[in-house]
C-alpha cells in the first residue's frame, strides 16, 4: 500500500536513530507528551506508521535501555500499539523528566531536559510522529501537532517560535490543543527542520505547479474571453456589411472600405489585427477599427 503524504514524512524523519542519547530521550519525550497516554500508571503510544513504530524500541532502548511491555506485530493491518505499564519503568521515565509519578495532570515542556537547540529539534521530531499531521500539497495546506496537555500545547507552541522563528496557530479539538500551520512556506520549513527536507521540497513543487496551472488557466479563460470578443464583433461586422449588400450601397462604398469588408467576408473569424495585415498596403489595427467604425455607421444611417 502507498505511503500517504505525512506518511512519507514520517519515513523520511524515521530514517536515522539520533546519534545522542540526550537527543533520543528529547525525541522520546516529545513522542511521550503528544502520544495518546502519557501517566503515571500507562504509556500507551498508537501509530499507523510502519516506519515509526521500527524506530519506536530502538529509540526508547537507547534513551531509556528499557523495551515495551506490549508491542504490535508489524504485519498486524490497521494501527499499532505500544504500552508501558511496569511501575519501575514509568518511574525511571517520570524520574528522567523531572515528573511525580503520582502527580502527572500538569505535564509541561521540561526545558531543562532540551538544552541544546538539537536536542530542542528532535523534542518536535518526536511531538509530529506521535501527534502530528501534514496534508497531501495537491489537496491544501495544513500542518498540525496535537496533544492532550493543554500546558505542553501552550510551551510548545513557544519554542516553535524560537526554533523556526513563527509561531504556529492555535486551536482546541476534541479535548486536545492543536498547534497548526495553514501556509505553504512555513509547513515546507517546518518539515525540513524536522527532517523531511524532501517532502518540505514536495509543498515548493506542488505550490509552484498551482501557480503555473492557475496562470495557464487564466490565460485559457483570457484567451477564450478575447475570442469570443472577436467573434461577437465579427458578426456585427457582418450583419452590417450584409445590409449594406442588400440595400444596393455596397457597390457605392470607397475603395478602402470596400476593401476591408470583402477582407471581412473572406475572414469571419479574423481578428482586426489580421484583418489590418491584409490590406494592400498592411494597415494599423487601430485604422482597420475605425474603417469597421464607417461601415457600420454607413450600414445604420442608410446613405454612403
Amino acid at each position: 500500500m502507498s505511503l500517504s503524504f505525512s506518511g512519507s514524512a514520517k519515513e523520511e524523519i524515521c530514517r536515522e536513530l539520533p546519534a545522542k542519547r540526550c537527543c533520543c530521550q528529547a525525541m522520546a519525550f516529545g513522542v511521550l507528551l503528544f502520544a495518546n497516554t502519557f501517566t503515571g500508571s500507562t504509556v500507551r503510544i498508537v501509530t499507523e506508521s510502519r516506519e515509526f513504530a521500527f524506530l519506536l524500541p530502538r529509540l526508547f532502548w537507547k534513551a531509556f535501555k528499557m523495551e515495551f511491555d506490549e508491542f504490535p506485530s508489524m504485519a498486524a493491518p490497521g494501527k499499532l500499539v505500544f504500552q508501558i505499564t511496569e511501575p519501575w519503568k514509568l518511574e525511571f521515565i517520570m524520574d528522567a523528566y523531572g515528573f511525580d509519578p503520582d502527580n502527572t495532570l500538569a505535564l509541561h515542556v521540561n526545558l531543562s531536559v532540551l538544552e541544546d537547540e538539537c536536542c530542542r529539534e528532535h523534542f518536535l521530531m518526536g511531538a509530529f510522529l506521535a501527534g502530528g499531521s501534514v496534508t497531501d500539497p495537491g489537496k491544501g495546506y495544513h500542518l498540525e501537532l496535537a496533544t492532550s496537555h493543554q500546558a505542553v500545547g501552550r510551551e510548545t507552541y513557544a519554542l516553535m517560535e524560537e526554533i523556526l522563528g513563527f509561531y504556529p496557530k492555535l486551536g482546541a479539538r476534541g479535548g486536545n490543543t492543536v498547534l497548526y500551520f495553514k501556509q505553504s512556506d512555513q509547513i515546507s520549513e517546518v518539515l525540513t527542520r524536522l527532517g523531511a527536507p524532501i517532502c518540505g521540497m514536495g509543498i515548493i513543487e506542488a505550490k509552484l505547479e498551482k501557480e503555473l496551472n492557475n496562470k495557464v488557466n487564466r490565460r485559457v479563460n483570457c484567451d477564450g474571453a478575447n475570442i469570443s470578443k472577436v467573434v461577437d464583433a465579427a458578426q456585427v461586422q457582418l450583419s452590417a456589411i450584409r445590409t449594406l449588400r442588400e440595400r444596393g450601397d455596397f457597390d457605392k462604398l470607397p475603395g478602402k472600405l470596400k476593401d476591408a469588408a470583402l477582407a471581412r467576408e473572406a475572414e469571419p473569424e479574423a481578428s482586426l489585427t489580421e484583418l489590418a495585415a491584409m490590406m494592400d498596403p498592411p494597415i494599423t489595427k487601430p485604422a482597420m477599427n475605425n474603417r469597421m467604425k464607417k461601415l457600420m455607421k454607413i450600414a445604420e444611417e442608410g446613405m454612403v
